[in-house]
């Protein structure tokens, strides 16, 4: 029995993708959003409190490091990490830091493995030209990356791709999207629109109208055809 003068041991520690593996069989329907490095990452807040409403969600995120660039709380349509977090259903946000927050032991869980496995949809909102260019190359060197190569294809993939309208009209992009529209069935792309872009320039490139992506995201959720 303890005296006034035990503490009760602390709880055990557990790391990014313990925890993540723990929530997989929470009965919660499971989105991963991840974003990358364009400016249109700013979204993606608006995109998050857009599905608020939804019915029994989790939402874990997923941020490259040129994507946190565009998150750093430097206006009010960028905030921090911290308040990201906060908004409804998100139940984490990961960096490629958190994939070896502790060093790795045998039969310790493995953060892009389990966040593939917790993950029902994936959707990524921007997918910029060099995340585009590494998913199609098999590439896989960093958080996002490596749970994109390890996905279950019997999954979705959305993108929306986000670029400079001369890096959209490229032929390299032509050929890496084909793969996606083409070739890999469990990709689905949403183009971007005809807009006046961040640098200045006028063209297709900019991320979908992120109204529409809430739209697309909230169809995938609600279908019966969801893999759990």
């Amino acid at each position: 029995m303890a005296t006034s003068n035990e503490t009760a041991a602390p709880p055990p520690h557990q790391g990014p993708a313990a925890v993540v593996g723990n929530a997989i069989n929470d009965g919660k329907k499971h989105l991963l959003l991840a974003a990358s490095g364009s400016v249109a990452t700013i979204k993606l807040p608006m995109i998050i409190a857009a599905l608020a409403t939804h019915p029994n969600l989790s939402i874990r995120i997923i941020l490259t490091k040129a994507a946190t660039h565009f998150l750093a709380g430097q206006s009010p349509e960028q905030p921090d990490l911290p308040s990201l977090a906060l908004l409804p259903n998100v139940d984490g946000i990961y960096r490629d830091e958190d994939e070896w927050i502790d060093p790795w032991t045998r039969d310790a869980k493995i953060l892009h493995i389990e966040l593939r496995r917790w993950a029902q949809l994936l959707a990524i909102v921007p997918m910029s030209a060099n995340l585009l260019a590494k998913t199609t190359g098999g590439l896989c060197d960093d958080l996002l990356t490596c749970v994109i190569r390890a996905w279950d294809i019997k999954r979705t993939i959305i993108a929306a791709p986000a670029m400079n309208q001369l890096m959209w009209e490229h032929p390299v992009t032509a050929k890496q999207v084909a793969i996606l529209e083409k070739e890999w069935d469990w990709f689905e792309v949403i183009s971007p629109q005809v807009k006046a872009l961040a640098c200045g320039d006028v063209g297709q490139g900019g991320m979908c109208d992120w109204n529409h992506i809430v739209a697309v995201l909230a169809k995938r959720l609600a279908s019966p055809d969801l893999v759990t």
